[in-house]
């Protein structure tokens, strides 16, 4: 198949990775010209251990061609810009497949990702995945599992044929929903977790802290109108325990600092120079939780820690009472 993928980080080109060993010919977006010079010339991404990009995976930053006599588009920018990012996609829409591999929620207006890709291209065929898939996992050519979301089924199994291989298990699903909720929500437990081992405590007190999570999570995929199960999914408890026990999480990372109890600067330094999408989930599943009247008490204190400076240590208290 003619695929293109709008996005050059690191996850876009472990996407590229698997779409390529399947023999499919790829294509893949750069909104910056320095950038599709460098990755043109050098075919190397920093942090994915020197990983090559194969010489006929074409890199461009004309939208056009990435777009245009495709048989699937993924999308896979952070969700702070697919909306912005599809704009400048829509006039080379017609009636391609769209798969979204960004997590997250937009912030400006609590949508999930598909709702917002359905409607700035007028379109139902559109599927999301999520998985517990580190970038640098997928290009070491692991076994990896992914979970795929779609209402579509014709959408559902094209990507499915596109993505599956000896090395990648996917679980299909309708439930949309919980998938979109459990790829943006472990970017916020991620945090915590990472709270949780600064202030000192151990896996053990990290796992407290996961499963009473779980609990959490599937009380808030029920009440926004998906299936509560979708936490046992790979979207769901595979990368909820993937992104909340390694270091390899920039969230995690993030949180961390925070128990640690390190300056302002030093936070700010990091989340100036790094992507912390479970910054932008944060706020975003917050409101979606106030909008609604949901009470989900542990997104609220990882609220309160983050933004409003609540001493770190309530977590604990929060945990054990």
């Amino acid at each position: 198949m003619k695929i293109g993928i709008i996005g050059t980080g690191v996850f876009g080109i472990a996407i590229a990775s698997i779409l390529y060993k399947n023999g499919n010919e790829i294509s893949m977006w750069t909104k910056f010209e320095e950038e599709k010079k460098e990755l043109s010339n050098n075919r190397i991404r920093n942090n994915l251990n020197n990983y090559k990009i194969p010489d006929d995976i074409k890199i461009t930053n004309n939208i056009n061609e990435v777009c245009e006599n495709k048989d699937i588009i993924f999308i896979v920018v952070p969700a702070e810009f697919v909306s912005s990012t599809c704009k400048l996609a829509i006039p080379y829409i017609k009636n391609q497949h769209i798969c979204i591999a960004s997590k997250g929620i937009e912030e400006s207006s609590s949508m999930f990702l598909p709702d917002i890709v359905k409607q700035l291209f007028n379109t139902n065929k559109v599927c999301v995945i999520s998985g517990p898939t580190f970038a640098i996992d997928i290009v070491n050519d692991v076994p990896i599992g992914l979970s795929l979301a779609s209402y579509n089924p014709s959408t559902s199994k094209i990507v499915y044929d596109a993505l599956k291989n000896d090395k990648v298990k996917i679980f299909k699903t309708n439930d949309v929903i919980g998938t979109c909720i459990c790829g943006s929500i472990k970017n916020v437990l991620a945090i915590a977790s990472g709270i949780v081992d600064g202030l000192n405590f151990p896996i053990s007190t990290q796992a407290m802290l996961i499963t009473q999570a779980l609990h959490d999570v599937e009380e808030l995929i029920n009440k926004l109108g998906g299936t509560g199960r979708t936490i046992l999914s790979f979207a769901g408890f595979g990368d909820i325990i993937l992104t909340c026990t390694s270091s390899k999480s920039r969230n995690y990372t993030l949180g961390k600092l925070i128990g640690s109890k390190v300056g302002d600067k030093e936070i700010n330094e990091y989340t100036n120079s790094t992507t912390i999408e479970g910054l932008t989930a944060l706020r975003s599943i917050h409101n979606i939780i106030n909008d609604n009247k949901i009470d989900i008490p542990i997104i609220k204190l990882i609220y309160d820690i983050v933004y409003n400076k609540k001493n770190p240590e309530s977590i604990i208290s929060f945990l054990t009472k």
